[in-house]
């Protein structure tokens, strides 16, 4: 599976590592993701996502259902 969260979309990114002399390398800027289990109250069940601390700060504040109504209307999720 992909370094992406399933609920915020963030994937990682391609950026350069700048030396003191200037010299610039690629390199990449992974996401802060974390792989917790939910208990979805509407389905009585418990899931399994990889998410971002950008993606549990918005379940925390829309509650689980809206967030993955909100991912899947997105794409983030293949429900």
């Amino acid at each position: 599976m992909s370094k992406a969260c399933q609920i915020t979309g963030k994937r990682a990114m391609i950026g350069n590592h700048v030396s003191h002399s200037n010299h610039r390398t690629k390199r990449t800027f992974n996401v802060n993701l974390f792989e917790k289990k939910f208990y979805w109250v509407e389905q009585e069940c418990w899931i399994r996502l990889k998410v971002s601390a950008d993606g549990l700060r918005l379940i925390n504040k829309i509650g689980l259902d809206a967030a993955l109504k909100r991912a899947a209307e997105k794409g983030y999720l293949g429900v």
